[in-house]
């Protein structure tokens, strides 16, 4: 098996004329499109899954989608596959159209996530009762900016990353003032100006990430969300019984791959290599990293992380493409 499978190189994905040595005669010439979100795994991962679409016969399109609306493009036929569903932002579009049976739950990463309120650990010298919530009423006038003062500013990212946190600031009662950074750039480039001068800031952030490895810090420690998500759907559970979103997001989230529901049927082959594709945490952290610390663009991190990763991505390559 493995003897026959191509070798996904950063050659043969450049030559994007040659016909693959190796290659399913897709079933539909109909291009997959593949969802494009505006963070840099998730765009890494989206052209890993393109570039290895490509190399195995089919066309494939990516389509510039946000989180929310993506499952409804999903959900119709528009847009076809989707390589990072996170639990604790998406949980509850997937879930709806999964119940429907308009999207199918293409199988989880190994990688398992958290997203959450995050700060470097400079912060807790200046407000040592962190990584508690509480701590930031407490040290609000600390973490506030001219926009925001006297209240704390929490640096989200584009403002339908996280609606919830409109609400859990309500019912936890925190004095903080949500400003949405437009892109993941922005956030983290913030980060960067902030940890340069070691001035405080709570912002936005998640794992499997780069962002740990450059800038230690700490994820704020919310009340625990329970396992059947009470928290959020049941207003009476949890410390504010007059409301919902009073807890934190999942902790050990799952990661997974998301498909419309006609895929595998239209595409069974490339079904079975979205299927064998299983990515882990540092996969996911190095993948992000050759775009926010090297300084690649998506499409040559992507034709590198391949490349770096040659027994990997050949392992995911199935039988029918052999």
């Amino acid at each position: 098996m493995k003897n026959r499978m191509m070798k996904l190189t950063v050659a043969a994905i450049a030559a994007a004329s040659m016909t693959p040595m190796f290659a399913v005669a897709a079933e539909s010439e109909d291009p997959i499109q593949v969802i494009d979100n505006n963070w840099s795994s998730q765009k890494v991962l989206a052209r890993v899954a393109k570039l290895m679409l490509d190399q195995i016969g089919y066309n494939t399109e990516l389509v510039t989608l946000d989180t929310q609306s993506q499952f409804a493009a999903m959900g119709t036929g528009d847009a076809h596959l989707q390589m990072e569903v996170w639990e604790g932002s998406m949980n509850a579009s997937f879930m709806k159209e999964v119940e429907a049976g308009r999207m199918i739950d293409g199988g989880s990463h190994q990688a398992t996530t958290r997203e959450e309120w995050w700060y470097p650990d400079y912060v807790e010298e200046l407000c040592p009762g962190l990584p508690d919530y509480t701590a930031l009423n407490d040290c609000a006038e600390l973490l506030s900016t001219p926009e925001t003062s006297p209240s704390a500013r929490y640096l989200s990212g584009p403002a339908e990353w996280h609606p919830e946190d409109v609400e859990r600031i309500e019912a936890l009662g925190l004095d903080v003032v949500i400003v949405n950074a437009g892109s993941a750039d922005a956030l983290f480039g913030e980060l960067k100006s902030a940890a340069a001068r070691k001035e405080p800031i709570i912002l936005f952030n998640w794992a499997p990430n780069w962002v740990g490895a450059a800038y230690p810090g700490k994820f704020i420690e919310f009340p625990r969300r329970d396992a059947d998500n009470k928290c959020v759907t049941d207003p009476s559970w949890g410390i504010n019984p007059d409301m919902a979103n009073d807890c934190g997001a999942a902790v050990g989230g799952y990661l997974k791959k998301g498909l419309w529901a006609g895929f595998a049927d239209k595409y069974p082959c490339a079904n079975d290599l979205i299927s064998n594709i299983d990515f882990t945490g540092p996969m996911i952290d190095a993948a992000a990293a050759m775009v926010d610390v090297d300084g690649l663009d998506h499409d040559a991190a992507a034709a590198k992380w391949i490349e770096s990763n040659q027994e990997v991505a050949d392992s995911w390559v199935p039988e029918c493409a052999a």
